[in-house]
């Protein structure tokens, strides 16, 4: 067979990666909980709240999670739990407990990093206790140093998105904003430029899987006047004066003094910060660039609408298939730790052997039948 087929345009916002940086406090995931709600509806989105986050305290109705670390017991009181357990449990229940989940916000990227940083180090200890060796605590100690345990934390972030996106599920980030000196490779020149706080091998790991990359600021009226004193006017020095600001977004600096960006090369420069005119800019670029295959947008609608049933139906198999084989497996565990138990008594293992033979299993460990195997544990269960 032939390898390699024509790339089809997803006509849909949540087939797509997003980051959105911005100072603190500016509006960031207020936004994106209303760009959620507004594509994919109150249960299409969920905000997880990573490390010591807390902004979905002041966001009325947000459909939130806390995951203060990478694994932590679950607190209902305090709607907590590991991100770890959480990406499970929406890997392993999709169809059954998140039918409507399209995306969860990571609020935000650095806290991300945090508890990356930590599980990695937490599983760099796990090797190095069987070695018999002290643990470590620094990143930079991790995995033998020289930015290797970096890279691991890198790489669980890597792994959760991907093991998400395989179930229908999209990772959009917000993250933080500092001014950062930037030297151009060619001509060696520096220049500033506004992007994420981060240190540039972890936000470079993160913005080279990015479709969407959205920086918030405050555009603010500045006039200059000259200062007054008592002789007069000083022409030397000046008053900054603000008379107005309001917030906006950019998806491209012509300038490059702002980290942004987009795979779709017919994104708008930038916008108001405002849910529609966010959902507008994406939903135009992304339709820019599937009207070029010369298919008319409606009828694209109709095809991957279908297809994406197709795949809500494989998921759900497969969850379903994945379920059965787990329950069988703790079938049969329990049918080989009951013989264990009582192996010195030949009666009873006698009936359980000769149950399992009556199927034409001659050991626990070939059941492959999950009524069988529920048959067999439950004549365990009356020995």
């Amino acid at each position: 067979m032939a390898f390699g087929k024509k790339r089809t345009i997803s006509l849909d916002p949540f087939d797509y990666s997003l980051m959105l940086l911005g100072e603190a406090k500016c509006g960031k995931t207020t936004l994106l909980k209303e760009v959620c709600e507004k594509l994919g509806g109150e249960d299409g989105y969920m905000l997880v709240e990573l490390g010591s986050e807390r902004g979905a305290d002041a966001i009325a109705g947000a459909n939130y999670v806390n995951c203060p670390e990478w694994w932590y017991d679950y607190d209902e009181e305090d709607n907590a739990v590991g991100f770890g357990e959480l990406v499970d449990d929406i890997c392993e229940n999709k169809a059954s407990e998140y039918p409507d989940l399209r995306v969860i916000i990571l609020d935000t990227y650095d806290k991300a990093i945090e508890i990356a940083e930590q599980e990695a180090i937490r599983i760099y200890n796990r090797t190095l206790k069987k070695d018999g060796k002290p643990p470590i605590t620094s990143i930079n100690a991790c995995d033998g140093g020289y930015g290797r345990g970096e890279k691991s934390a890198m790489k669980l972030i890597g792994e959760v998105k991907e093991r998400l996106r395989k179930v229908g599920v999209q990772t959009w980030i917000i993250g933080h904003v500092k001014n950062k000196e930037v030297t151009d490779v060619i001509t060696g020149n520096s220049y500033t430029v506004l992007s994420s706080d981060q240190q540039s091998n972890y936000f470079n790991y993160i913005k080279k899987d990015l479709h969407f990359l959205g920086l918030a600021y405050v555009d603010r009226d500045i006039i200059v006047e000259q200062k007054k004193t008592n002789k007069g006017v000083d022409k030397q020095k000046k008053n900054y004066k603000v008379t107005g600001e309001s917030r906006k977004i950019k998806f491209r600096s012509d300038d490059y003094t702002v980290d942004s960006g987009s795979r779709f090369a017919d994104i708008v420069d930038e916008i108001t910060m405002d849910a529609d005119e966010f959902i507008k800019a994406i939903e135009d670029a992304i339709k820019a660039e599937a009207s070029k295959s010369g298919t008319p947008i409606a009828e694209q609608k109709k095809t991957q609408a279908k297809a994406k049933a197709k795949k809500v139906e494989k998921i759900t198999e497969q969850e379903v298939e994945a379920k059965a084989e787990s329950e069988l497996e703790d079938m049969i565990e329990q049918i080989t730790a009951f013989i264990k138990e009582h192996k010195s008594e030949m009666q009873v293992c006698k009936v359980i052997i000769n149950a399992l033979k009556a199927h034409g299993y001659s050991k626990p460990s070939e059941i492959d039948d999950v009524s069988v195997a529920s048959e067999v544990l439950a004549l365990c269960m009356t020995m």
